[in-house]
């Protein structure tokens, strides 16, 4: 039953996980629908469930010690978890997740996956690794924070969206955008024309629609793609290695 159950399942940390380390989450997966807003990690409180998003993009956004300013440090989409710190022996962080798009989400109560992690040396692995794949998301998107215009730094993200809810069509608003980038809804919109002149994008009320991913990697340029092959090479690649040693 467990078998059957992993083969369906979308989110890519439980898909590559091995049948053994999946056997022993998935008694305490629970699928849940995930609305627009819907928060996962509530900041500076203790984590409750760790959330395996199966469809859908989540935001991770830091927020100033007054409250005056916050700015999106990370996406979690199907390649990834919430709440990951708890890893490290963490509770609680001062970031806050919460869901940009509607999406779905096998959850599981944090201690228990923390108990199954130190148990299971080839999960807790692989869960480790993906987060160094995102630490260097997050270092990346300082690079692009410091080093990059608003118009490289827009195709990046569009890109990582596109990444994640593997669609041409994205349900991203100009808030979320602005939030993304660290700037005015008015500077958004004034590189989505950009984008829209160039042919690479068509803008809609409430949605980006991708018309040529290969010219926003030109745009994006050196601040895309270094964490993406590292995920390709830690995550994908190994149990690509696996799937295909089973099959001689």
């Amino acid at each position: 039953m467990a078998a059957r159950v992993q083969s369906s399942v979308r989110n890519r940390l439980l898909a590559v996980a091995t049948a053994e380390s999946f056997a022993r989450l998935s008694p305490h997966l629970e699928f849940i629908e995930l609305p627009v807003r819907a928060v996962l990690v509530h900041e500076n409180v203790a984590l409750e469930h760790v959330y395996f998003l199966e469809s859908g993009l989540a935001s991770m956004v830091a927020t100033s010690r007054d409250g005056m300013q916050e700015i999106e440090v990370g996406h979690v989409g199907p390649e990834g978890m919430t709440g990951f710190y708890v890893l490290h022996g963490v509770d609680h962080t001062p970031h806050r997740t919460f869901m940009q798009t509607v999406g779905a989400a096998w959850r599981i109560p944090a201690s228990l996956l923390v108990r199954i992690a130190q148990q299971d040396e080839a999960l807790r692995n692989l869960l480790l690794r993906y987060i160094h794949c995102y630490e260097l998301q997050l270092s990346h998107s300082a690079l692009a924070n410091g080093r990059y215009n608003i118009n490289e730094r827009l195709a990046r993200w569009l890109l990582m969206s596109h990444d994640r809810l593997e669609s041409d069509d994205l349900p991203l608003t100009h808030e979320f955008l602005s939030l993304m980038l660290g700037v005015r809804r008015s500077g958004v919109t004034n590189e989505i024309h950009v984008l829209e002149g160039a042919h690479l994008i068509r803008a809609t009320r409430g949605r980006i629609h991708i018309l040529d991913r290969r010219g926003l990697e030109e745009i994006a340029a050196g601040c895309y793609g270094i964490p993406e092959d590292e995920y390709e090479r830690l995550i994908l690649a190994p149990a690509s290695r696996v799937r295909a040693g089973a099959k001689e």
